[in-house]
């Protein structure tokens, strides 16, 4: 699975293929040798020059969505998404592109029920720590959602979005005639029992709008399907996922640990939208 993916892999230096050296140290390196080794967690930093203005989540953000996914909190929604992803999927040598990985937990769901190849990219090198051990079968790289991504045109079958930025003319040249995307984000009222007391950021209205608007310069909105997911939450559950969002740039851990500390059994509903997106089949 992992040759399956390099292949895919174009170097951000040259657009050369790469080919992956797998006796450690391990590294990437492309005909006109540039090479990027591995991190000894396992995920592969592309980056060069200077970088990116994006924020990154801190490792403490990324402990908090690692322990909350952990929990299953969102296994419902892991769910939908591997169901969605799975018909462009179904053939040999697939590949997914989990695009804002994080900490990989919607990734492993997909690959739990395909055989595809994977590739994650995260701007944040402590959510790709933890997503390079849940998922050591993909390629996870380091790399900024707004410059042109390090894959090769009409590459990807699926690409998965989970509450991430989105390069629309980026994922129109990688996907594959007929592939989709499946964009997942927050509806109106998300968590809305515990949203304003622990500091989260509201959901602007005509969101979902504004997406579909974005991407159908690109792609065919084929389908927008709503799931709520039911849950009951610990005082640490509500930190958990307060912290590990955009909000957690601002907030203080500790404060909202403290805050919570009393909490032992919050009931709030979780509000998704899933938005499948379709590339058009080849000489249409």
């Amino acid at each position: 699975m992992l040759s399956d993916a390099v292949r895919s892999l174009r170097c951000p230096v040259c657009n050369g293929p790469f080919r992956l050296n797998e006796a450690p140290p391990f590294s990437l390196g492309c005909v006109a040798g540039h090479s990027f080794d591995s991190a000894k967690q396992g995920y592969f930093n592309l980056l060069s020059g200077k970088g990116t203005v994006f924020e990154a989540d801190s490792a403490e953000m990324v402990a908090a969505r690692h322990d909350f996914l952990g929990a299953g909190h969102y296994a419902p929604l892991a769910e939908a998404i591997a169901e969605l992803a799975a018909p462009a999927l179904a053939a040999p040598g697939s590949l997914v592109l989990d695009s804002g990985t994080g900490t990989g937990h919607y990734l492993r769901t997909v690959l739990d029920r395909t055989p595809a190849a994977a590739i994650g990219i995260d701007i944040s090198k402590f959510a790709l720590r933890r997503a390079a051990r849940l998922n050591p079968g993909a390629i996870n790289l380091v790399w900024d959602i707004w410059r042109p991504l390090p894959l090769a045109d009409h590459a990807v079958d699926a690409l998965i979005v989970v509450f991430a930025p989105r390069n629309p003319p980026e994922f129109a040249r990688l996907l594959r005639p007929g592939g989709r995307v499946i964009v997942v984000t927050p509806r109106d009222g998300h968590l809305g029992e515990i949203a304003e007391r622990t500091g989260m950021l509201g959901i602007e209205p005509g969101k979902d709008e504004r997406l579909a608007e974005s991407m159908q310069e690109y792609f065919t909105l084929a389908d927008a399907v709503r799931l709520d997911v039911d849950l009951n939450l610990s005082g640490r559950d509500i930190a958990d996922v307060a912290f590990m969002g955009p909000a957690g740039h601002h907030l203080e851990r500790s404060a909202l640990l403290a805050s919570t500390a009393a909490e032992t059994s919050v009931k709030a509903t979780a509000k998704f939208t899933l938005s499948v997106f379709t590339a058009p089949e080849q000489g249409s």
